[in-house]
């Protein structure tokens, strides 16, 4: 299995089996059958017969709804199947991460990056959500907790916008475990309260965790997520 992360800066790949990640650059201009074909290349000499993606948008039936605004065109509706030739599971990057970093219970996951990812996670199932979008005070949530609203407000506001747009999902959700990933939870002097942070590479996690049965990857959650922790430290 290959699962593959798509990131603004980066696209990360994973195979099973594998102790360390290959990457290549993304960016604005990254079109889908560039992706593809970075993906084919970095990943030549692993073997793989199924592939999960974490795209950073909407995914609706298997495939982008809509263009990402941080990456080049030709996303919307494409077919991954066709181009990778087997079985591909594509899911919201968020809620691929969230899945890596689920425990148990009910979890709230929330990417601080240049926006706001979410997903929330219930007895084994992820269901991505659209929260940076929602109105808070004059703009939306990701307008204060992303990249562009901590360059706006400064440290000090940014933090304390943080913690409170958190406390407002934590009261409106009431999740029991909250997770926090993204690049800016390294930016964070302290974690706000009842947040724990989560690691990039749960996101690999994740996707491997989307072809287990349900009944099998609540079993195995845990044991896969030390897997994968130690692999990365041989």
């Amino acid at each position: 299995m290959l699962v593959v992360d798509i990131g603004g800066t980066h696209v990360k790949v994973l195979a099973t089996g594998q102790k360390q990640h290959r990457e290549f650059p993304s960016g604005p201009k990254l079109t889908t059958r560039q992706m593809v074909a970075g993906v084919k290349k970095v990943a030549n000499g692993w073997k793989y017969d199924a592939v999960s993606i974490g795209y950073p948008g909407v995914v609706i039936n298997n495939r982008p709804l809509a263009e990402p605004w941080n990456l080049g065109p030709g996303w919307a509706g494409f077919n991954f199947e066709a181009e990778f030739k087997c079985p591909v599971k594509v899911v919201n990057d968020a809620a691929m991460q969230a899945l890596g970093s689920y425990k148990s219970g009910k979890m709230l996951f929330l990417g601080l990056g240049t926006g706001l990812g979410s997903a929330m996670v219930v007895d084994g199932i992820v269901e991505p959500m659209e929260l940076g979008h929602l109105p808070y005070r004059r703009r939306t949530f990701e307008d204060y907790v992303g990249v562009a609203g901590r360059k706006r407000l400064g440290q000090k506001k940014w933090e304390q916008a943080v913690r409170d747009v958190i406390a407002r999902l934590i009261a409106a959700l009431e999740p029991g475990d909250v997770v926090l990933g993204g690049g800016n939870v390294n930016n964070l002097t302290r974690l706000p309260p009842g947040c724990r942070a989560g690691d990039n590479a749960n996101a690999f996690v994740g996707g491997f965790r989307l072809w287990q049965k349900p009944r099998r990857r609540r079993n195995s959650f845990t044991s896969e997520s030390t897997r994968l922790k130690r692999r990365r430290k041989i």
